[in-house]
């Protein structure tokens, strides 16, 4: 099912742009690009992080991201123009409380988006106080590290239905028309207690397969598997809680296109991807 929201009317500044991608990334754990990692557990992902700047068809006017760390009843979206960092991690060196990542917020695309919800007959809402969480400020601090671009940050919904969040999706879709970016993250794989385990190797692999076939179909059937991830092949053992599986569906209903994997690796036991919708 395709969006019926018209197609906002490019800016002068945006006019003639392409359409900027939709993207579902590993935000890693903690602040972990930003401690001593001599095992080199997380230099994979922050290699691959580093490099999606580059790989835009043009610089984004802002950015709109969503991380599996804030959860509301319906849609939210940070309204302040200078947003605080809340550093929702915990027992981590005293340095790792210390970075900053100063973009500026967009009150005007906060209330964009929100509007598009609403169009759509999905609850949403502007927060004005409300700053960046980790899920957010330390994956931006690798991929877009001048902390110029603007960024607006969007909750899960907490009833976390899928099927509402791939409608979400596909209502924001304009934005990429606009030249916005949307980036949601999360982890493929989040059962804190399976990292590090053999005994996740198996199952983790199993499910990341089953999510590049899932990603990778045509619009309608994508959105069908994804709705009923639950069913997929370790699903609940990959994620016990579906907070950071549910972004993907937010950028796969921005798209009507199959998305592919960009990213895969091996990490602490367990198989992650991150996926790019066209």
């Amino acid at each position: 099912m395709t969006s019926s929201l018209p197609t906002p009317p490019a800016s002068p500044a945006t006019a003639g742009l392409a359409r900027q991608p939709a993207f579902y990334l590993p935000h890693g754990g903690g602040p972990c690009f930003f401690m001593p990692d001599p095992r080199g557990t997380w230099t994979g992902m922050e290699a691959f992080l580093r490099g999606i700047a580059a790989s835009l068809p043009q610089r984004p006017r802002a950015i709109l991201i969503a991380s599996g760390h804030w959860e509301t009843d319906g849609f939210a979206f940070t309204g302040h123009s200078a947003p605080d960092l809340i550093f929702d991690y915990y027992g981590f060196p005293p340095s790792t409380y210390e970075l900053t990542y100063p973009a500026p917020g967009d009150p005007a695309l906060a209330a964009q988006a929100r509007d598009l919800l609403l169009a759509a007959g999905l609850e949403a809402r502007v927060d004005d106080a409300r700053g960046l969480d980790h899920g957010v400020f330390v994956p931006m601090l690798v991929a877009f590290p001048d902390a110029d671009i603007p960024v607006v940050e969007m909750s899960l919904d907490r009833r976390l239905d899928p099927a509402l969040h791939l409608a979400a999706g596909r209502a924001l879709a304009p934005l990429r028309d606009d030249n916005v970016l949307l980036v949601m993250t999360g982890m493929s794989f989040h059962n804190m207690r399976g990292y590090g385990d053999p005994r996740s190797t198996e199952p983790s692999q199993a499910f990341d397969a089953w999510l590049v076939g899932a990603v990778g179909q045509d619009e309608a059937q994508r959105a069908t598997l994804l709705a009923d991830w639950a069913a997929a092949p370790a699903a609940r053992y990959s994620h016990p809680e579906e907070e950071h599986l549910l972004p993907l569906m937010v950028a796969a209903g921005a798209s009507e296109s199959a998305g592919e994997r960009i990213y895969t690796e091996e990490v602490m036991k367990t198989a992650l991807s991150a996926f790019r919708f066209a």
